[in-house]
């Protein structure tokens, strides 16, 4: 309807009420109008949002049964309404009704102004009210002076002239009490006691019948309201108090039940009275009880305020008959209701279409709920089982039951209607422990059990209390919470210890079922520190501990608390009939509360919070610490729908007659959920029991017949957690350092196949179905079924955080819904590994049941097997270097940008345990596509050099984990940490009897591991985030029982660095710069080669090299003289062959493994053991012509070298001194000078027979980053040497023009390998190679400059400067001409050097480059630092350029205080 602006009453409404009055006489003597009926602190709690034109009508009424406000002209009252005054605070300046006690007349004249003003609003030309005094003789009964008021009513309006008495709509109220202590009472007194109080109102209604026309009486009973008053309490329907013998039973139940029962009684016989006949008159009855029912002489609850008490009144007006429901509330705020467009009207019995509740009961038939159960093993175990986890249903001999009113059995037998019956408890219909009659009449768990042993002891039979001699064992007692259950538990031991039931207590297996917790929930909002769930399950836990430490031989069922919010849809449905004031009233915290309220919200929360906590409880393992008890959570109760009818509306027929407790309808079907969730495995039990399904007795397995307990429900692939605290940090930890298990609530994974689950799931030789990838099994993310069933990462963390979110189910790729944050990919490798990263950020930023920046998260990242399957195919792509290049990129993107994070990196599998699997059981295992499958892994011979390479790169990878975590990148943020998790390390593989290896435990392919293997992964990942760094287990026995691991109370985080107190060992000393020679085609050519495009690394025979000190290898070494650097010419990166490549790389020792007879190398620091090594030291390029005329002599004169015959390998590398002095001669120093230096040069040795030039580019000075302070703060050799970097310093401009300078000389030497003028022979050739191009050198852990690279000057190169160079220069010369690689990667590995291919033996040339063209990527790779720093070109620019350029910087900034 249209509501109008809110009104207050009084405020504008009354100005409304008031201002539009007639001139009528609105007061007479002891009349208040209603402004000055209400009280002030009273004023605030009624809203008036009624629209009079909504319920008005221009004709009046002929009915009283369409009778609208609007229609009323005349109200009045008889009775007395009298109010108690409250001491000390008498006032005359208040009205009457504010405390300060008033008359019976005056009281009544307070409710009937009220009334009257209300009226006016919709009708203006309503009369002034009258309350008639009467004779009020003391020797007159109550009933008495009714009928004398009524008659005096009757007179005063036939006098009033006003008044036409004949046509007008009359409202007169009735007020009386009852003062005979009965009128609460339960049971067919009750029904003649107000049969009795009707005759005696008879006198007076009759009266008002026959004399007033067209009337509407409201009986108003004042009762409970002011019956405690110490005067006359109003019109009493009996002059003294009679005595009555009500019940003993005081429960919170009763009281509702007799209270609703008087209100029903009163109704029904109104309703089928000649008052409710007539058209011109009515009496509807109006009750008035508080909230809770009490006994009316229990508590005192004066009636303080007439008004208060008439808007209530209105207000049950307004409600149909049978449902006025609502309870008096004397101070609380509500609306006051309205007439609605779908009833204007007041209501009646008879437009309320009034049904009484009460029926015929008589006519019910007899309710059978039995079923049968037929199954082929029902007997016991062949001898008495000493263990809880081999019990059959056949051993089990006494049963008893712990509760509430559900299990004592509230109304299980009443029938529909009788309401009264809902206080009788029908213990044998009771669902757990009831015994009444067979399970063909009756299903309980009693007699099922009975069927498997018919001489089943304890079960209760009959009705009555839990004291009563039918109660036996069940001594659930009603109204009970989750406090009073170590009571009823020591009752129950004290019963089962006594002789009467000849229970062998020590012997005999009991089953004890205990159920708890709808009256907590019924009452938590009304005391929220007893009825917390802290509370709930500290209450359980004591009585569990009761029975645990005193009860042999018992298997206890702990139900969970239903979810109660159902209730709700059955109060709700109007349809249905049920005494809803009962309902309200004996759940108010779950039925009281509006459906979006936060109260609503905090009821679901705390009924989801009972049964984890409960859950938690149990799954601590705190009850199976003796094999002959257990206790086990049955949860068929924790979701629960409404049962419907066919109509679509609650069914009431499987309630009690107060729609509260359970019918035996109920009970029958309890019974069956709690007998089906005894037999199913913990981990995979029913949660919703279906109401509606017909009630089938399922049969123990056959193959397992036992209960199922937490031990014996672990399968194959499941695991039992038995950690007691599973609680989360008090509050939310800022510190990754102080996080416990339950803190985590998001989950992770990203990874390669493995990680993605592909064929965890298949069947033995399904091939094909290897590639279904069955994310919901993967050990790291996977949250198919629970934990008893399926053991992962999230099914573990899901007993300490139920609400864990992120796991994957079922299967499907990573783009599927149910993959979630599972971001593996089948056949990544560590380069994709940074999309995975960037993918699963924004899943976990746009997903709205993640809280991204305050959720804790665990994210396994496990990478490496595909990088290793394919490894030699391309050594350089899948180095280590890039696998470490590339897996920092990925753990750096998640440092960077997700919050609250522990990163699990974990090892890979050894190559070696596939290739044990695969090819130790060619049986099983499909050989033949060995290649497909994994290549570099599987088909390498044993003891080849290619098995050899394969185990040194693969340590190189595993070494990259470790460098990576102990760097220390990600332990700069107090919420991030990477651990690194070895438990895959090492793995033992179980062998078969025959010596073959297991494998059941991979898939059909032999490769990915089966689910008994991500079992065990599973379980070693959640051992190893336990164990602090340093105590790490870093081994796998899969055949090993591995336990879950708990926290403590002294160790209770995940294990990170800090919270381990651990440091990382230091690093040992590197001893030498050497490399690891992992080729294995090595072989020169068949005969020696006469084209240089056809040229092998083994058929080069000599070396040489051109250049400045960085190929003189200035400062290589540290020397002893503090004014001299030493050359050291046998470390020299182009042409030095000191010692061997194990321990020195150059690129005459890589030459060496393919010819140990190579000649012209220079060793050691002396100028005659130079060799062919013609630098010299600050050369520039014009000194190029010179040095290739030197070793043209030199060549020619050797006698160890055959000049025609023998293939010669240059290299050339100049132009950092060039740069160095461009400022003080630009033009000599120009490109166009710089080139036609190094052409003049080339000129020269195109006159040598059999020769393969290398021309170097010389390095990219852009992009300059600041250095570190310390020993480089002051390079003077830098100074010294680089005149130009030195100026520039001071010159912005002069600093771009060097960098425009560098450019150009890089530009123009790059075309020398397209040079058709050296191309000309097909003994010649010259290669530029580009690899310092965009070569940029790495920063330290402190992100400065790495000084390891350069020497004591600070400006050349070290030996490590000098490994890394020939590296890059020998990789560049097997790549492809113009697809080449332009930068170096300066990560040290021992195994970065690429070896030649059956495919591509040659060294690079322009020609048989042209065959690789169309096949190669496109573009040459760039690899960049994430805060790049130049190293040196030439004479090695050096951390002194570094050093200047950061200056220049500074200086842009405005800082002019930097020094050189």
């Amino acid at each position: 309807m249209k509501l109008q602006p809110r009104v207050f009453l009084p405020g504008l409404l009354l100005l409304l009420l008031l201002g539009q009055e007639t001139n009528q006489a609105r007061t007479i003597p002891g009349e208040n109008t209603l402004e000055e009926q209400l009280c002030p602190e009273n004023q605030k709690n009624f809203q008036f949002l009624c629209d009079p034109k909504k319920s008005g009508s221009d004709v009046p009424s002929k009915s009283v049964h369409s009778l609208r406000p609007s229609d009323i002209k005349f109200v009045a009252g008889i009775g007395d309404v009298e109010t108690r005054p409250d001491p000390g605070t008498a006032d005359a300046a208040k009205p009457p009704c504010c405390g300060t006690g008033t008359g019976p007349q005056q009281a009544c004249m307070g409710v009937v102004t009220v009334l009257s003003d209300i009226i006016r609003y919709f009708n203006p030309s309503v009369l002034r009210p009258v309350c008639p005094l009467g004779e009020r003789v003391v020797p007159h009964s109550g009933a008495e002076d009714l009928w004398t008021q009524a008659k005096e009513l009757v007179r005063s309006m036939q006098e009033n002239q006003q008044l036409d008495f004949q046509n007008d709509w009359k409202l007169i109220n009735v007020f009386f009490t009852n003062t005979n202590q009965c009128h609460l009472c339960l049971f067919t007194q009750q029904q003649r006691r107000v049969a009795a109080g009707v005759d005696k109102l008879t006198g007076t209604l009759d009266y008002l019948l026959q004399e007033v026309p067209k009337a509407f009486v409201n009986l108003v009973d004042l009762s409970e309201v002011a019956g405690v008053s110490p005067w006359r309490q109003g019109t009493q329907l009996s002059p003294t108090a009679e005595p009555c013998a009500c019940s003993e039973d005081t429960s919170k139940l009763s009281k509702l039940v007799a209270q609703w029962s008087y209100q029903e009684s009163w109704e029904r016989l109104l309703a089928s009275s000649k008052y409710n006949e007539q058209e011109s008159f009515t009496v509807v009855f109006q009750p008035f009880f508080y909230e809770t029912a009490l006994s009316p002489l229990s508590e005192e609850r004066p009636l303080q305020d007439a008004a208060t008490l008439a808007l209530n009144l209105w207000n049950s007006m307004m409600q149909p008959a049978g449902q006025k429901d609502e309870p008096f509330r004397s101070n609380e705020r509500r609306l006051t209701k309205c007439p609605s467009q779908e009833h204007p009207y007041l209501f009646t019995y008879r437009n309320s279409n009034y049904l009484p509740m009460l029926t015929d009961l008589h006519k019910q038939s007899e309710v059978r709920d039995g079923t049968e159960i037929r199954c082929r093993d029902m007997d016991p175990s062949d001898s008495i089982p000493t263990s809880v986890h081999r019990l059959k249903a056949a051993d089990i001999k006494v049963i008893g039951a712990l509760g509430d009113s559900l299990t004592a059995g509230n109304g299980a037998g009443s029938k529909p209607g009788d309401i009264l019956d809902v206080l009788t408890q029908y213990r044998g219909l009771s669902w757990s422990v009831g015994g009444d009659g067979n399970l063909r009449t009756t299903t309980t768990l009693a007699n099922i059990l009975r069927e498997f042993n018919p001489s089943l002891k304890g079960f209760s039979v009959g009705t009555g209390k839990e004291n009563s001699p039918g109660a036996f064992l069940n001594q659930a007692v009603a109204g009970s919470v989750a406090g009073d259950l170590p009571g009823q538990a020591r009752r129950l031991i004290n019963l089962m210890k006594n002789t009467t039931l000849k229970i062998n207590f020590q012997e005999d297996w009991k089953i004890i079922t205990m159920f708890i917790g709808s009256n907590d929930l019924c009452n938590f909002c009304n005391d929220l520190a007893r009825y917390s769930p802290q509370n709930f399950t500290d209450n359980i836990r004591k009585a569990l501990d009761i029975l645990h430490a005193e009860v042999p031989r018992a298997f206890v069922n702990l139900v969970k608390v239903l979810e109660i919010i159902g209730l709700r849809e059955l109060y709700n449905e109007k349809k249905v009939s049920c005494p809803r004031p009962i309902l309200r009233n004996l759940c108010p915290c779950v039925l009281n509360s509006k459906d979006n309220s936060t109260e609503f919200a905090a009821l679901v929360e705390v009924n989801k919070k009972y049964q984890e906590a409960t859950q938690q409880l149990v799954e601590s393992g705190r009850y199976d610490t003796r094999e002959d008890f257990t206790v086990v959570v049955q949860p068929f109760f924790e979701k629960v729908d409404m049962p419907k009818t066919s109509d679509g509306l609650p069914d009431s027929s499987f309630f009690a007659p107060d729609c509260f407790h359970f019918s035996r309808k109920s009970h029958a079907h309890a019974a069956s959920g709690l007998w089906t969730n005894m037999l199913e495995p913990v981990g995979q039990k029913t949660t919703h029991h279906d109401f509606e399904s017909e009630i089938n007795i399922t049969c123990p397995n056959e193959a397992s017949p036992f209960l199922r307990t937490y031990k014996n429900s672990v399968q194959g692939h499941g695991s039992h957690l038995l950690c007691q605290d599973r609680a989360p940090s008090a509050s939310l930890p800022t510190s990754v350092h102080s996080l416990r298990p339950a803190d985590i609530q998001v989950v992770a994974a990203l990874g390669d196949s493995l990680t993605a689950g592909n064929g965890i799931g298949s069947k033995p030789g399904d091939l094909p179905d290897v590639t279904t990838q069955y994310r919901g099994l993967s050990y790291s993310s996977g949250g198919d079924g629970s934990l008893e069933t399926v053991t992962t990462l999230p099914n573990i963390l899901r007993k300490f955080n139920s609400y864990l979110t992120g796991y994957a189910l079922g299967t499907g790729n990573a783009n599927d819904t149910n993959a979630f944050l599972n971001q593996a990919v089948p056949g990544a490798k560590a380069e994709e590994l940074a999309g995975q990263v960037q993918t699963l950020v924004q899943r976990m930023k746009d997903d709205d049941r993640i809280n991204f920046h305050e959720d804790w998260k665990v994210i396994t990242v496990q990478i490496g097997g595909s990088d290793l399957c394919d490894y030699c195919t391309d050594s350089n792509l899948y180095s280590a270097a890039n696998f470490f290049a590339h897996l920092r990129n990925a753990l750096d993107i998640l440092h960077r940008e997700v919050p609250r994070a522990l990163v699990n990196l974990v090892d890979f599998m050894s190559p070696s345990v596939m290739r044990q699997v695969f090819l130790g059981s060619p049986d099983k295992c499909p050989v033949q596509q060995a290649s497909v499958f994994c290549n570099c892994v599987l088909t390498p011979r044993e003891n080849s050099q290619e098995l050899a390479r394969l185990e040194v790169i693969t340590r190189d990878y595993q070494s990259s984990l470790r460098e990576l975590v102990e760097s220390g990148r990600y332990d700069t943020r107090e919420d991030f940490s990477v651990v690194l998790q070895p438990f895959f390390h090492d793995v033992r593989l179980p062998l078969l009897e025959d010596g073959r290896p297991d494998t059941s435990l991979f898939a059909p392919d032999c490769i990915h591991p089966s689910q008994k293997f991500h079992s065990q992964l599973a379980r070693a990942l959640w051992v190893n985030m336990l164990e602090p760094l340093g105590r790490k287990t870093d081994t796998l026995d899969l055949t090993a029982d591995v336990a879950l691991s708990c926290p403590t109370q002294n160790e209770p985080f995940l294990r990170t660095l800090r919270n381990s107190n651990y440091t990382y060992p230091t690093k040992p000393a590197i001893e030498n710069w050497g490399s690891d020679f992992l080729c294995t085609e090595w072989g020169p050519s068949s005969s020696v080669p006469t084209s240089v495009h056809k040229l092998r690394p083994a058929d080069i025979k000599v070396v040489a090299a051109l250049g400045d000190a960085l190929t003189t290898a200035v400062g290589a070494r540290p020397s002893n003289s503090s004014d001299l650097l030493v050359s050291w010419r046998g470390l020299s990166w182009s042409v030095g062959g000191d010692g061997a490549l194990e321990s020195h790389t150059t690129l005459p020792n890589i030459l060496k493994k393919f010819n140990p007879r190579i000649f012209g190398f220079s060793t050691g620091t002396q100028e005659e053991m130079a060799g062919l090594n013609v630098a010299v030291k600050g050369a520039r390029a014009r000194d190029m012509p010179a040095q290739a005329r030197d070793l043209m002599e030199r060549v020619k004169n050797s006698p160890e070298i055959n000049l025609e015959e023998d293939w010669k390998l240059i290299t050339l590398f100049i132009g950092g001194n060039d740069l160095c002095h461009y400022c003080e001669d630009p033009e000599a120093h120009s490109a166009g000078e710089y080139v036609q230096h190094i052409q003049q040069a080339l000129d020269i040795l195109y006159e040598l027979p059999r020769a393969f030039v290398n021309v170097v580019q010389i390095m990219e000075l852009a992009g300059l980053n600041p250095g570190q302070g310390g020993k480089c703060d002051t390079p003077l050799a830098a100074q010294s040497n680089c005149t130009c970097f030195r100026r520039s310093q001071e010159n912005m401009l002069e600093m771009e023009e060097l960098q425009q300078v560098n450019w150009n000389f890089q530009s123009g030497i790059s075309g020398f390998s397209y040079w058709h003028q050296y191309q000309q022979r097909e003994d010649f050739t010259v290669v530029v190679q580009p690899f310092l191009q965009n070569t940029l050198v790495p920063l330290n852990e402190k992100g400065g400059a790495d000084l390891s690279f350069f020497s004591e000057d600070c400006f050349h190169f070290s030996e490590r400067g000098h490994a890394e160079m020939a590296i890059a220069l020998w990789n560049n010369m097997l790549e492809p001409v113009g697809h080449k690689t332009t930068s170096n990667n300066f990560t040290y590995s021992r195994t970065k050097l690429k070896c030649p291919s059956p495919e591509r033996p040659y060294l690079h040339t322009l020609r048989n480059s042209q065959l690789l063209q169309d096949q190669a990527a496109a573009g040459p790779a760039v690899l960049s630092w994430a805060a790049p720093v130049a190293a040196g070109g030439g004479l090695v620019v050096g951390v002194g350029t570094v050093m200047a350029w950061r200056a220049v910087r500074k200086r842009l900034r405005g800082n002019l205080s930097t020094t050189f």
